[in-house]
């Protein structure tokens, strides 16, 4: 089955109500939107549309890991995906100038012409919004980070060495210190 045609959801045909739709998300689903910042990502995203006259309501959670790597050390680890997410998918005449005046980022205009609604650019939003914004190695049950222990050496060294050249840049004007 054609990627985008998986996640189109044929909504004319739905009775109002609730309908469940599940989606198992792996790193292939990704390819169209280019490189990113994660790999091995294996995501569960259950969806519930709520169909009602003119809108309707989605509701997106999203469970599930990815290896990313530590913002410290450059260890690859692995984050737990976990969050909702909700939209409104609003049907009227005219959606283009409603998309772009809309505020709300959780409002979205389309045609009532429409039959069909692609859900797969929200799901992929949602997957990286899901990723923690500060990834790092936690630490072991003595309380010791578990980063690399090499590289934070090398950090530490250099920030030593920056403080050093901060001081050498102040040293001089010492000697203007005190003139009154």
């Amino acid at each position: 089955m054609n990627q985008r045609r998986e996640f189109e959801i044929a909504f004319v045909g739905l009775k109002p109500g609730v309908h469940v739709y599940e989606y198992h998300i792996e790193d292939k689903f990704f390819v169209p939107y280019g490189p990113q910042d994660f790999e091995n990502c294996n995501a569960d995203v259950k969806l519930s549309l709520e169909k009602n006259n003119g809108f309707m309501l989605l509701k997106f959670d999203i469970d599930g890991t990815v290896d990313v790597t530590c913002d410290r050390c450059g260890n690859t680890l692995t984050a737990q995906l976990w969050d909702e997410f909700n939209i409104i998918v609003k049907m009227v005449d005219d959606p283009e100038p409603m998309n772009e005046t809309e505020e709300d980022p959780d409002v979205y205009y389309i045609s009532r012409g429409e039959s069909h609604l692609f859900v797969g650019d929200w799901i992929y939003e949602f997957v990286n919004l899901s990723i923690p914004l500060q990834k790092m190695c936690g630490k072991d049950e003595k309380g010791n980070s578990k980063c690399n222990p090499e590289v934070l050496e090398k950090l530490r060294k250099m920030e030593e060495d920056t403080q050093k050249d901060n001081n050498k840049a102040w040293k001089g004007l010492d000697k203007f210190k005190n003139l009154e």
